[in-house]
C-alpha cells in the first residue's frame, strides 16, 4: 500500500514522532556546525557514525590490557583469545547466514582475493570472471590481478554486465544473456549485491541460480550491503560473499571486515586456501608443532590473530544491531527512501532524477540523485551548509538516510536546501 506522503515541515516532524525506532539517533554522535547545530548527515554508504558506546567498549579493552598485559587473553573482561566469536552470532543474523559460515576479519579486499583462492581455480577452457560493469574499482582491481595472476589476460578474462544503452540499472536477463553464450567459459561471477553508484539491490538468489546452472562458483561483495539489506546469504546460495564494517554497520574508518563461505563448503578438506596461524583448531593451537588441523567453516580463513580494538568498536555496533533487528531497521529504510523520492519528485525541474530502483524491495538506504548540468560545487554547495552526501562523476549525488541515526525531517530539511540550490 502506497503512503500519501505529505511535503510540509510538521508532516516530517509527525513521521519522527511515529517512528519505533527514532530514539536510536540519540545513541550515536551527530556532528555538529561551530554553532551546535546538528549537521545533515547522509553518508553512511561511505562511513557510518560513531556509536557513542563505541568509546566504552574500546576503553575497556584499554583498561585490561593496562590491567592484564599478555593475561588478557585470558582474564580480561572479554578475553581476546576467543574474541571473535562474540560478534559472530550477530553477525550472521544480519546478514542472514549460519555461525559457521561468519566469521569477522582483515579488510575487503583483502578477504576477496583469500576467497578467490578457493573459488577461482581457473582452467584453459573456463577461466573468465564476470563483474558489473560499474563495479566499485578495488573489485575490478582484485579480479584483473587475480586473472592476470593465473596467467591470462585481463582484457580477454573478464567480462562485464553492462545496463543497456541509455539505462543505469542492470537487468536480470542480460546476465542470462552473458551465461548463455560464454558460461562455458566462466568460472566466477562475482557481483556487488548493492551496487556503489545506482543504489541498486541485485536478486542474489537468482544470480547464484544462474552462475550455478553453468558450473560457475559465485560470489557477492556486500560492502554496500551489509547492514542495509537483507541479503539471506545462507538461502541464496551464493558461494562466498565478504563485506566491510565501516558503512552501515559503523564500526570506524578501515575497521576489520566480515567473511561468508557457504556451510555446503565447510568441510571440504579439498578446497584449496592460504591458511595461518588461526586457521589452525583452537583446542591444539598452542601446540606449536603439530601439522595444521583447519577449522571447518568460515574461522579457518582466518590467518592471524585479531587487532581487538578494531573489533571493540565492532562489537559497539553489533550490539546495536542484535537489539533492533534487520527488519525494524529495514521497515524504516523503506518508508525514509520512499518519502525521500517523494520529496525529490516533487521539484518543479527537469534536471534532476532518482536513477535508484523505484521499487524499495530493489533498493537501500541510498538515493542515487543525478543532476543534469551540474558539476561538483553543488556537492560542494550542501558541503558548505553541512548536508554531508558524496559526490560521483558525472553527475551523482550519493544520499544513504540510514535508519539508525537519520529522521524524516532530516531527509526534507535536505530537499529544501537542494531546491534552494539548484
Amino acid at each position: 500500500m502506497s503512503i500519501a506522503f505529505q511535503a510540509t515541515l510538521d508532516y516530517a516532524k509527525q513521521l519522527d514522532k511515529e517512528d519505533k525506532i527514532s530514539h536510536l539517533r540519540q545513541e550515536f554522535h551527530i556532528p555538529k556546525d561551530k554553532s551546535g547545530n546538528e549537521w545533515i548527515y547522509m553518508c553512511g554508504n561511505s562511513l557510518g557514525l560513531q556509536p557513542k558506546s563505541t568509546k566504552e567498549y574500546i576503553n575497556q579493552e584499554l583498561t585490561d590490557w593496562a590491567n592484564f598485559g599478555v593475561e588478557g587473553h585470558f582474564e580480561a573482561k572479554n578475553p581476546w583469545m576467543p574474541y571473535h566469536e562474540f560478534l559472530t552470532d550477530s553477525m550472521a543474523k544480519i546478514v542472514g547466514a549460519k555461525p559457521i559460515e561468519v566469521v569477522i576479519m582483515n579488510t575487503l579486499t583483502t578477504n576477496l582475493h583469500l576467497l578467490m583462492v578457493s573459488f577461482y581455480q581457473p582452467t584453459d577452457k573456463k577461466y573468465k570472471i564476470v563483474i558489473e560493469s560499474d563495479a566499485f574499482p578495488s573489485d575490478r582491481y582484485a579480479v584483473e590481478s587475480q586473472i592476470d595472476f593465473h596467467g591470462y589476460d585481463p582484457k580477454e578474462g573478464l567480462i562485464e554486465w553492462k545496463p543497456r544503452e541509455g539505462e543505469e540499472l542492470l537487468r536480470m536477463e542480460d546476465l542470462e544473456t552473458i551465461l548463455d553464450e560464454q558460461g562455458d567459459e566462466i568460472a566466477l561471477l562475482l557481483i556487488g549485491g548493492v551496487n556503489y553508484y545506482t543504489g541498486q539491490y541485485l536478486d542474489i538468489k537468482r544470480i547464484a541460480e544462474l552462475g550455478h546452472a553453468k558450473d560457475c562458483m559465485v560470489g557477492i561483495d556486500l560492502a554496500h550491503g551489509a547492514g542495509n539489506i537483507s541479503p539471506n546469504l545462507h538461502d541464496s546460495g551464493v558461494d562466498f560473499a565478504a563485506w566491510c564494517t565501516y558503512k552501515y554497520l559503523n564500526s570506524g574508518p578501515g575497521s576489520l571486515a566480515g567473511l561468508f563461505i557457504h556451510e555446503k563448503h565447510a568441510y571440504n578438506k579439498d578446497l584449496k586456501k592460504f591458511s595461518g596461524w588461526w586457521s589452525h583448531n583452537k583446542s591444539t593451537r598452542f601446540n606449536m608443532r603439530q601439522d595444521l588441523d583447519i577449522i571447518p567453516g568460515a574461522e579457518g580463513y582466518q590467518l592471524s590473530n585479531p587487532p581487538i580494538l578494531s573489533m571493540a568498536a565492532i562489537k559497539a555496533s553489533l550490539d546495536m544491531f542484535n537489539d533492533v533487528g534487520m527488519e525494524a531497521l529495514r521497515e524504516k529504510s523503506e518508508k525514509l527512501t520512499g518519502y525521500f523520492e517523494f520529496l525529490i519528485n516533487q521539484i518543479d525541474t527537469d534536471r534532476i532524477k532518482v536513477i535508484t530502483p523505484t521499487n524499495p524491495k530493489e533498493r537501500g538506504c541510498q538515493l542515487s540523485v543525478q543532476v543534469k548540468n551540474a558539476d561538483k560545487s553543488l556537492h560542494k554547495a550542501l558541503t558548505d551548509n553541512h548536508i554531508i552526501t558524496d559526490w560521483r562523476e558525472p553527475d551523482v549525488i550519493r544520499c544513504a538516510p540510514v535508519p539508525m541515526y537519520n529522521s524524516f525531517e532530516d531527509v526534507f530539511r535536505m530537499v529544501e536546501k537542494l531546491k534552494t540550490l539548484l
